[in-house]
């Protein structure tokens, strides 16, 4: 409990007196976030504003990390996997928000050299687990054989790939008004914290190996989005860019693969599901409806701003959201330790 303390409190910290250096450093050097021209028109006001703010999220919590690890002396194969899967997924972030405001318009990296970049970080970090470590390769749910369905070695490589690509776009999409991202993060990241946290005292249940050292990672990234959301909040003193927004769905689709909750986290991370989804049926309805659009516009946050919404009430209402399937997702996560508990005190002589 007292590194979880310990890598909550720096993370925190640095992340919060990161962010306010990085917001005065950018804003006198004129590096700004361009805007979407056919995004809501109310955004337009926000040119200019700081970008890449999530060099501060993933700063903190690497920081957090390292020290509070190395004040107990235990570092981890799957916690620096994971660390360093979150940090080489903000790189490609970084090379993408730095061309943006480099070239003074909302276009960075192609397609291309995103995919081939992020492709790269998640297979580095599937391959790693599967050599390295002792990971389950099971498809999971709650646990490690709450499915019993046995990917193997390669099949559970390319079902992490896919995972993490789909986690990092969800966030990404998400990304799209103040704080909406940061703090729907924060409360997943919790919900990690949590679920790592239990698996360590509960060995014989999860076979979970490096368990406190993934909850250690989790309260990082948590503590890294609660200081920059500080800044985030609307009216966005600055944003956290492709750099933050993939650094987090890497980091989140990471734990859920190293924790064995992968089906876990769609519901954990429901609102970046729901986000994903809206643009996937928009883009599927447009194509087979005669161009026509079926929500206004899409990710679904924009859908309602333009139905007149104020920014604030989205965000919030949407924080709520983010925060009931958080809930469900501990739920049934807790239900079934339950279930598991309960069967082991029946089958004791």
């Amino acid at each position: 409990m007292i590194r979880l303390l310990m890598a909550v409190t720096i993370a925190t910290t640095v992340s919060l007196f990161g962010t306010r250096f990085l917001i005065g450093w950018l804003t006198q050097h004129r590096i700004g976030q361009p805007i979407r021209e056919d995004g809501p028109g109310g955004h337009l006001t926000k040119a200019g504003t700081p970008t890449m703010g999530g060099v501060a999220i993933v700063g903190g919590a690497v920081v957090a990390y390292m020290i509070s690890d190395f004040y107990n002396g235990i570092y981890t194969r799957s916690g620096l996997l994971v660390v360093a899967a979150i940090a080489a997924a903000a790189f490609v972030g970084l090379l993408d928000d730095w061309l943006k405001v480099s070239r003074e318009r909302n276009l960075g990296l192609n397609k291309r050299a995103k995919v081939v970049g992020l492709l790269t970080v998640a297979f580095g970090f599937a391959i790693s687990m599967v050599t390295l470590t002792e990971i389950h390769t099971e498809v999971s749910f709650t646990r490690w054989d709450s499915i019993g369905f046995d990917l193997g070695p390669v099949g559970w490589v390319f079902w992490a790939v896919f995972v993490i690509l789909a986690m990092g776009n969800a966030v990404n999409l998400t990304d799209g008004l103040d704080g909406l991202a940061a703090g729907s993060s924060t409360l997943a990241f919790s919900a990690f914290t949590v679920i790592a946290f239990w698996a360590f005292r509960n060995p014989s249940i999860y076979d979970l190996d490096h368990a406190l050292d993934l909850a250690v990672v989790a309260v990082a990234m948590l503590g890294g989005c609660v200081g920059f959301l500080w800044w985030n909040a609307a009216p966005a003193q600055i944003f956290m860019g492709d750099t933050g927004s993939l650094a987090i769905g890497t980091g989140l689709g990471c734990l859920a693969l190293a924790t064995n909750t992968q089906l876990l986290l769609p519901i954990i991370g429901g609102i970046f599901v729901i986000e994903t989804v809206s643009v996937v049926i928009q883009i599927i309805g447009f194509r087979l409806m005669g161009r026509r659009r079926i929500f206004r516009m899409a990710p679904i946050h924009h859908h309602f701003e333009l139905l007149g919404w104020p920014e604030t009430t989205v965000i919030v209402r949407f924080w709520l959201i983010g925060g009931f399937l958080v809930a469900v997702g501990l739920g049934v996560f807790y239900a079934d330790y339950l279930d598991i508990a309960t069967l082991a005190q029946a089958v004791e002589p």
